[in-house]
């Protein structure tokens, strides 16, 4: 049942990550063709941006190690592609396939960007510099990832002006658009609209932010909820709730996309996703994985049928 709420947006573009944050977290490689078939697959689902992977070392995350592979194969997916690059030689390999969206990945805490970077937070935005200038000249648009925005595992709470100095920085480099990722799920909504209202304050337009939940305390919808009232229309998720993150143990997995599309449907908030076929999606992807799909949607309307 359809019950609209005030306030919200008419319309939400879902970023889908399951492709690249949530299979990076998986213990087994996925094979390159089923990757394949699984963006295939979201896009006919109806999702109009789909992070395809990750040129970054292989040392560093193998299971993505098949990005010259699996980049052609998605030729003739009808949706935006971005691809995560660490740094330069990076960009390089995602440019030479005709790459069009970029990622980039900073830390709002010294601590991971030491752990996930190998570099201080200001050593990591001077690699980004020439990343993030040389896409834009390309044509390329870019994204920058903020992990960390809401807590931080070695470090603990991450205060708000410590996030706003670092978004700003990244959107200073040039980034399109700021992803705000919540790395260990420990937000709340009311932390949630002090941050986006910090950023304002900053002179961060709301249209320029995305917002990245893991759902590690089962808060990642009401935080998406929070940030949809405060006018955010870009939202992160992965189908079938996959994903973690690597280089922070206690981050489990992202919103799940099926569980944001059933919230966003019942609010009568536009996605154009099928939630059907989606959910059909991510219920043969767990087949592929070996696993059920932890999206509490996924399990109830797979368990319909």
């Amino acid at each position: 049942m359809t019950v609209p709420a005030p306030g919200l947006p008419a319309r939400v573009r879902i970023h889908e990550v399951g492709a690249r944050d949530g299979l990076q977290n998986e213990k087994t490689a996925v094979p390159t063709e089923v990757k394949a078939e699984f963006v295939h697959r979201l896009a006919a689902a109806g999702l109009t941006t789909i992070e395809a992977t990750s040129f970054v070392h292989p040392k560093w995350v193998p299971q993505l190690a098949d990005a010259e592979q699996l980049f052609p194969l998605l030729a003739d997916v009808d949706a935006a592609l971005p691809v995560l690059v660490p740094n330069e030689r990076g960009l390089d390999r995602a440019l030479a396939l005709g790459a069009t969206r970029i990622a980039v990945f900073g830390s709002a805490t010294e601590t991971f960007a030491s752990r996930n970077l190998n570099r201080t937070v200001a050593e990591s935005l001077a690699m980004f510099e020439p990343v993030v200038a040389r896409a834009r000249q390309g044509g390329a648009h870019v994204r920058g990832y903020l992990s960390m925005c809401f807590g931080d595992p070695w470090e603990g709470a991450v205060p708000v002006h410590q996030v706003v100095s670092v978004a700003k920085a990244l959107l200073d480099l040039g980034c399109d658009e700021l992803s705000l990722g919540d790395t260990i799920g420990v937000a709340t909504p009311g932390h949630v609209q002090a941050l986006l209202s910090a950023l304002n304050e900053a002179g961060v337009p709301t249209d320029r932010i995305g917002v990245h939940f893991h759902d590690t305390y089962g808060q990642a919808l009401s935080n998406t909820l929070a940030a949809l009232q405060h006018g955010v229309t870009t939202v992160d998720a992965s189908a079938g709730g996959l994903g973690g993150c690597p280089y922070a143990k206690s981050a489990t997995g992202n919103l799940g996309t099926e569980d944001l599309v059933w919230m966003l449907d019942g609010l009568g908030i536009e996605t154009g996703v099928d939630l059907a076929a989606l959910t059909a999606t991510s219920v043969w992807m767990a087949e592929q994985l070996g696993r059920p799909s932890p999206s509490r949607t996924v399990r109830a309307l797979s368990h319909k049928e």
